[in-house]
């Protein structure tokens, strides 16, 4: 699960604002990005999506882990990311919050594990922890219920 060090990932404009992000994986397909209307045609996520989608996966994969280690069962987590746009002082358009719902089957709340791993899972990703160093977040453990289980302050 480690992946310390570097790695470079080449993105390539195309045309107009689509732009073909290739990752150092030989496996990992080509990503395309794109803008939203009027400036792209929305062919692709755009970055801020990918960031909603970067701390959603990243806290995912970190729960999963704590409470599973290597061999997580399967479709026993499902994720919601909310990006909150701001606009700031000098009215340029900004991330001012993410909000991230994580909805647990029961394999994954009635695990020996999950009592500590719900307190402590935040702590091990790497995407959620470096934007909360700028941009507030909230996550949020639910059952398949909707029943809270957890929420970060």
């Amino acid at each position: 699960m480690s992946e310390e060090g570097r790695f470079t990932i080449h993105l390539e404009q195309r045309e107009g604002f689509l732009i073909n992000v290739a990752f150092d994986w030989k496996r990992a397909p080509d990503l395309l990005m794109d803008e939203p209307p009027p400036l792209g045609e929305q062919q692709g996520p755009n970055a801020s999506r990918l960031l909603a989608a970067a701390a959603a996966n990243c806290l995912s994969a970190s729960l999963l882990y704590c409470v599973f280690k290597e061999e997580p069962p399967e479709n026993c987590l499902r994720a919601e990311a909310t990006c909150i746009m701001v606009r700031n002082e000098k009215k340029r358009q900004r991330i001012g919050a993410l909000e991230i719902r994580l909805i647990l089957a029961d394999v994954v709340t009635q695990s020996p594990r999950f009592a500590r791993c719900k307190t402590l899972f935040e702590d091990f990703c790497v995407v959620s922890a470096s934007i909360r160093q700028g941009i507030p977040m909230r996550v949020t453990l639910l059952d398949g219920q909707g029943v809270i289980l957890h929420e970060s302050e």
